[in-house]
C-alpha cells in the first residue's frame, strides 16, 4: 500500500470512551482511544476475550453511541446524524461482517447478497448479476438459491462478507471473518480483500483472533486496557509503528 497519509481519511474517532452502569459502578471498556483509518488502508486489531473489541466494531459502526468522545465516518459525526441519515450514511459507506452473519432468514443467499444493492436503488438484474458474481468469488456459485438454513456456517459467513463487499463500500468492519472457514476459503476472502484495496481504495478493519490474519494487514494493534496499542511482533514489514 501507498502512504496512507496521502489517501483521504475514512474513519476517525478522537477520545472515544464507553461506560456501562452495573451496580453501583460504572465499567470502562474504552478510554479515550484514538484511531484513524485511511482510504485502501487494512487494519487488524487483537486482544484478549472481554477486552471490549466488539463494543469498539458497534461504536464505529454507528450501532452504539460511545458515553464520550466522536466517530466520523467518511468525514460525518456520526453522533450528530438522526437514526435514518446514519442507516443511510451506513449503506453507502459501510460493509459489516458479523461474527453470527445476521442473514435474512427468509430470502435466498443471492437476495441476501442483492439487499444492499437494491436497497440503493440500483436496478433488480444488475443488483443480481453483482451478487451472482460475488457470491462465484467466494465459492458460492451452485448455492445461489439456497436460504441461510440450508448452508453451513461456513457458507453462511461467505453470504454474509459476499453481503458487506458487494456495493464496494468506503469501508468494511469484520468480526472474525475467517472464524467458520477452511484454510483455502479463507485465503480466498483475504485475495479479495487485497482485490477491493487495489481496485475501490477500500479500508478494512478486522477484529481477529486469527494471528495469521491479521500479519496480512498493512497495521495491528492491540487493545488492552481501553487503549488501541501495537502490537510490533506481528507488524508486516514497512508497516508503520505510530498509532494514529
Amino acid at each position: 500500500m501507498s502512504n496512507p497519509m496521502n489517501r483521504t481519511v475514512v474513519l476517525s474517532c478522537q477520545n472515544l470512551s464507553k461506560q456501562y452502569n452495573e451496580g453501583p459502578a460504572a465499567v470502562s471498556v474504552l478510554n479515550n482511544l484514538q484511531l484513524t483509518l485511511h482510504a485502501a488502508e487494512r487494519i487488524a486489531i487483537v486482544g484478549s476475550s472481554g477486552s471490549g473489541k466488539s463494543t469498539l466494531l458497534n461504536l464505529l459502526g454507528g450501532l452504539d453511541s460511545p458515553s464520550s468522545g466522536s466517530v466520523n465516518l467518511a468525514g460525518q459525526d456520526l453522533a450528530q446524524l438522526s437514526e435514518k441519515k446514519r442507516g443511510l450514511l451506513r449503506n453507502q459507506k459501510l460493509g459489516f461482517v458479523y461474527q453470527f452473519h445476521h442473514l435474512l432468514a427468509e430470502f435466498t443467499a443471492l437476495e441476501n447478497v442483492c439487499m444492499p444493492l437494491l436497497i440503493s436503488k440500483m436496478p433488480v438484474a444488475e443488483a443480481r448479476e453483482a451478487a451472482s458474481k460475488l457470491l462465484e468469488r467466494v465459492g458460492l456459485g451452485a448455492r445461489l438459491a439456497h436460504k441461510p438454513a440450508e448452508l453451513s456456517g461456513g457458507e453462511r459467513q461467505r453470504v454474509a462478507i459476499a453481503r458487506a463487499l458487494v456495493a464496494r463500500p468506503a469501508l468494511v468492519l469484520l468480526d472474525e471473518p475467517t472464524g467458520n472457514l477452511d484454510q483455502q476459503t479463507a485465503h480466498g476472502i483475504q485475495s479479495l480483500m487485497q482485490e477491493l484495496t487495489q481496485d475501490a481504495d477500500t479500508a478494512f478493519l478486522v477484529v481477529t483472533h486469527d494471528l495469521a490474519l491479521a500479519a496480512q494487514m498493512d497495521r495491528v494493534l492491540r487493545l488492552e486496557n481501553g487503549q488501541l496499542v501495537t502490537q510490533p511482533d506481528l507488524q508486516p514489514k514497512g508497516a508503520r509503528s505510530a498509532i494514529c
